[in-house]
């Protein structure tokens, strides 16, 4: 992650753009210890706040796209699916989040201070990756040059502030392994719902390459949003209207909360990259829930929901100015309530474009 951090800094307005996350005031003195007391739900899974959120968006921020390729990389090194890998990530997030701001506090750094920290710790971060994923950030070489595009030589603190990564993520993998560690299928609904998830993703169908009009290439599936997406805006032929809308198919967020889960950055940085690619369009988010329980609260859900899809846009570098969302509560239904694939395909997000 933080070899991410410190391959991407030299791009125009990242380092901004993380320097913003990191003081933000959900990530503020408390955080870190918050976080550090509660080690073990952050490791199964269980905990959701709103340091978490932007550990989710920090993450959006430095991987994008390549969220697939980098998980993939780590579960071969770690002896894990990519699937755990991502919901590592996701974990060790929000503890790095907190590690920096602490940093930057202590020091009184600026975004400039602490692009310089990162330049001198490189080396440090270069011999934690995985094997394979020197060449997706561009190599160590890469590294050097973008960190010295970015900013100058100031600060030299040592690597004192980096131990508290270290021994934070290892003691996170620890608790990681013992949370999910590999069980046998206890009842019929584990494997009714692997059966569901697997027939979800055939309907998808083959992976394929794709380049933008920008250059930038995405992996994605032939019947997926992103595919839907790039023909509607690349066809002159299609207007903008109020009813062509398109449903994310791998947005996946904790039961019952507003949190994104770590297997949706994929979807979200293609989704990023196609609106990057295409800059006059602007385009609105839609939450929308089954009707189970209280309709208000329904509405607030899938409102939060849209919101945080809409700012994790915006952290993989989408101008806020071209976003809005809007939660509809179990109004709109594509499915049957009276069913559970029916409420499955009622609980979504979904994409209108407003602009071309």
């Amino acid at each position: 992650m933080l070899a991410g951090l410190v391959a991407k800094v030299g791009q125009p307005g990242f380092l901004g753009q993380i320097f913003s996350l990191i003081t933000n005031p959900a990530n503020g003195p408390s955080a870190l210890s918050g976080l550090t007391s509660n080690l073990g739900s952050l490791a199964s899974g269980a905990a959701s706040s709103p340091v978490a959120n932007l550990g989710s968006q920090f993450l959006s921020s430095i991987f994008g796209s390549n969220m697939s390729s980098v998980t993939d990389s780590i579960g071969r090194s770690v002896g894990v699916s990519s699937g755990k890998a991502g919901s590592l990530l996701a974990m060790a997030a929000p503890l790095v989040l907190g590690v920096l701001g602490q940093h930057v506090r202590q020091n009184n750094l600026s975004a400039a201070d602490l692009g310089s920290t990162l330049k001198a710790e490189a080396p440090s971060f270069q011999r934690f990756l995985p094997a394979g994923l020197g060449s997706l950030f561009g190599g160590a070489s890469n590294v050097a040059s973008n960190l010295t595009a970015a900013v100058p030589a100031k600060v030299a603190t040592g690597n004192r502030w980096l131990w508290p990564v270290v021994l934070l993520a290892a003691l996170l993998l620890c608790l990681f392994w013992f949370f999910n560690r590999t069980k046998a299928p206890v009842n019929d609904a584990v494997q009714t719902t692997s059966t569901a998830a697997s027939s979800a993703a055939s309907a998808l169908g083959d992976f394929f390459k794709t380049k933008l009009p920008d250059g930038v290439e995405l992996n994605i599936p032939r019947f997926g949003i992103e595919n839907k997406l790039i023909s509607f805006l690349g066809d002159s032929s299609k207007p903008v209207d109020t009813t062509t809308w398109f449903n994310f198919d791998r947005l996946l967020f904790d039961t019952g909360k507003a949190t994104l889960q770590p297997s949706s950055q994929e979807q979200l940085g293609n989704i990023a990259a196609i609106l990057k690619a295409y800059p006059n369009v602007h385009v609105k988010l839609g939450g929308y829930t089954d009707n189970t329980g209280d309709a208000a609260t329904n509405v607030a859900l899938s409102d939060a929901r849209a919101k945080n899809v809409m700012q994790a846009l915006v952290a993989a570098g989408v101008d806020p100015s071209r976003l809005e969302s809007k939660g509809y509560g179990d109004q709109y239904p594509v499915g049957d309530n009276a069913t559970e694939e029916g409420r499955a395909q009622n609980r979504r997000i979904a994409l209108l474009v407003t602009q071309k």
